[in-house]
């Protein structure tokens, strides 16, 4: 099969598409046929250091969509033919190739109504900001919440998710990206460029701070987050936790929550990793609906993943990025 062949950590930049074998199927394993991969800051991030676990070469992309091309013996859920989506654990080969081997009960069915570039748009930004969402922040007891990076995959999903609950959302983005952030559904947009974001978080909210945080910057955001918290607030960090010790304790009692999404991968159990088919069943009903968008703004063939990843380094890419992995 011809697949982007990572041969030594920090090479991501100079991938090239190769010939390799086939991934040959384990027990309770699906072989997918890719169609669509998703790019992720995730991907160059792990490929620069490398991870203990791997094998050179190494296959990059945790999100893929396609068709069941085999099952093993022992599978009874999913059938060849079947088109789903795949959120993959970085510890194995990756979607960037055209066959894929996955855990055939952590596979989501795609609906005849959702094309493949669609959905794989989802699964890493998206499932994330729902695990944020949907899993972590007790959103009945919040009325506003402030999503940094906003713009981005997964602040751009959280916007559109927290709007669903119908919540009141702030979001700090680069003001030439206001436009698209409030179109996604962001009440308030803060150019943290330019503007003191804490400072205007203050204001407006008239001096009481916001219910919650989602935080995917990193830890130093994190940390400045807590100061626009009001009372019994929270926030979910995904890119590095805040240092708590700048808040006194017994004063302002904020609760801080780890997201964590490939983790599901790391529990070795049905139960935790069933979860992930769960948030992608209701995020694909979701986007049927229409309740969100894919927030797709390129789509390149299979060769150019290397360039787009490089592009997505620089932390000014919108939206999502998908390839075509017939192109």
């Amino acid at each position: 099969m011809k697949a982007l062949l990572l041969h030594e950590p920090n090479t991501w930049q100079t991938m090239q598409i190769e010939e390799v074998d086939a991934p040959t199927l384990r027990s309770g394993e699906v072989l997918i046929e890719g169609e669509y991969a998703g790019l992720n800051p995730v991907d160059y991030k792990t490929a620069t250091n490398g991870k203990p676990e791997w094998s050179y070469p190494h296959v990059l992309g945790l999100d893929v969509a396609g068709t069941i091309a085999a099952v093993a013996d022992d599978v009874t859920n999913v059938n060849v033919g079947d088109r789903v989506l795949y959120h993959g654990n970085w510890n194995e080969w990756g979607g960037f190739a055209e066959f894929t081997r996955a855990k055939a009960h952590m596979v989501v069915p795609i609906p005849e109504s959702i094309s493949f570039a669609d959905a794989v748009a989802l699964p890493t930004a998206g499932f994330t900001a729902y695990q944020a969402i949907f899993e972590k922040l007790p959103m009945n007891a919040i009325d506003t919440i402030l999503i940094h990076a906003g713009a981005g995959g997964v602040g751009g999903f959280a916007i559109q998710l927290a709007k669903y609950l119908g919540k009141r959302v702030i979001t700090t983005a680069s003001a030439r990206n206001h436009d698209w952030v409030k179109q996604l559904g962001a009440d308030e947009a803060i150019d943290y460029n330019t503007e003191d974001w804490q400072q205007r978080v203050m204001e407006l909210t008239s001096g009481h701070g916001v219910n919650a945080v989602i935080d995917p910057v990193g830890r130093e955001t994190a940390t400045a987050s807590l100061h626009v918290i009001a009372y019994n607030g929270h926030i979910a960090h995904i890119a590095g936790a805040p240092d708590m010790s700048v808040i006194k304790p017994f004063t302002r009692v904020i609760s801080y929550h780890e997201v964590a999404l490939n983790a599901i991968h790391h529990q070795q159990d049905r139960v935790s990793e069933a979860n992930i088919v769960r948030i992608g069943t209701h995020m694909l009903e979701l986007l049927a609906a229409g309740e969100i968008r894919p927030m797709i703004q390129e789509t390149i063939p299979f060769a150019d993943i290397p360039k787009k990843l490089v592009e997505l380094s620089d932390r000014h890419v919108v939206g999502k990025i998908v390839a075509n992995l017939k192109a």
